[in-house]
């Protein structure tokens, strides 16, 4: 008996990075799995997202754990196909139980076009909303919505539209700071029938999101294309422990811990998974 036995979760962002850790990791300890990816880019976005082969390894690697999956292409950004995704999958696992809505971009970089911004908050902002707001209809009282936010929210000020980081930063960085806001007002909504709303706030995490160019020049303007080794400095700073960031399993247990139910009575609550980056700036 698995900590999550007889539990069904959606997740957003499946085909790579922090959502197929969290798929596994669900699994393993037992749930059925529903998730999609919007498997093909975004033009403002520099840095290549997942693909077709990456959701089918996720599916792989699921099914590897013996546990059910339904895995499928679809943008974070249209409710409507994940309606029907969900609906599809309740004809087979006639219950949901968990939602983790992790779906997201950071389209950094100078230059870029209002676009940068608009993108940005349709897939971290709305994409989020979407998956929980789509999720909402079949998820079983008692349940746990789980968000994906960032410590850029928690400890970002206004975001700048200009410099490294450009619009795209922005919106990210105003997508995580509003999902605090979105967090704590869902929880109440949802409390009277026992269903948790809680968010999980990572530092630098171990993924493609993290891996880019666009990024390491965030760390790094001085250098023209550095690499992952010049912003390792940068990345560490951030951090009061001593690590440049954190793997995807760190972010997968906390997940773990909100979807069981060991965390039945804890909702409106901001984990953050940051090795010290908030108490570091003094929050």
């Amino acid at each position: 008996m698995g900590r999550m036995t007889g539990k069904v979760a959606l997740i957003s962002g499946i085909a790579r990075g922090q959502g197929r850790s969290h798929a596994i990791t669900l699994a393993e300890q037992g749930a059925d799995i529903i998730g999609f990816d919007i498997c093909e880019d975004i033009p403002t976005n520099d840095y290549p997202l997942a693909t077709l082969d990456d959701l089918r390894e996720t599916i792989r690697l699921v099914e590897k754990t013996g546990r059910r999956i339904i895995a499928e292409k679809a943008d974070a950004r249209d409710r409507a196909a994940i309606g029907i995704l969900l609906t599809d999958a309740m004809a087979r696992f006639e219950h949901l139980d968990v939602v983790v809505a992790n779906a997201g971009i950071c389209p950094l970089g100078a230059g870029k076009p209002v676009s940068a911004f608009t993108d940005a908050v349709d897939v971290d902002l709305l994409g989020v909303i979407n998956t929980v707001h789509a999720a909402l209809p079949h998820l079983t009282p008692g349940g746990s919505v789980i968000i994906t936010g960032s410590v850029a929210g928690i400890l970002s000020g206004n975001g700048p539209s200009h410099g490294p980081q450009g619009p795209g930063g922005a919106g990210y960085s105003l997508s995580k700071r509003f999902l605090i806001d979105y967090t704590n007002t869902l929880a109440l909504q949802l409390a009277p029938t026992k269903t948790r709303a809680n968010a999980v706030h990572p530092t630098n995490c171990d993924t493609p999101l993290l891996h880019n160019a666009p990024m390491y020049h965030t760390f790094r303007p001085d250098l023209e294309a550095p690499t992952a080794e010049d912003a390792l400095s940068g990345f560490q700073s951030m951090q009061a422990m001593p690590i440049p960031w954190v793997d995807p399993g760190d972010i997968s247990n906390a997940v773990l811990f909100l979807a069981s139910d060991e965390s039945r009575y804890i909702t409106g609550h901001h984990l953050t998974v940051d090795a010290g980056a908030t108490t570091k700036r003094g929050l």
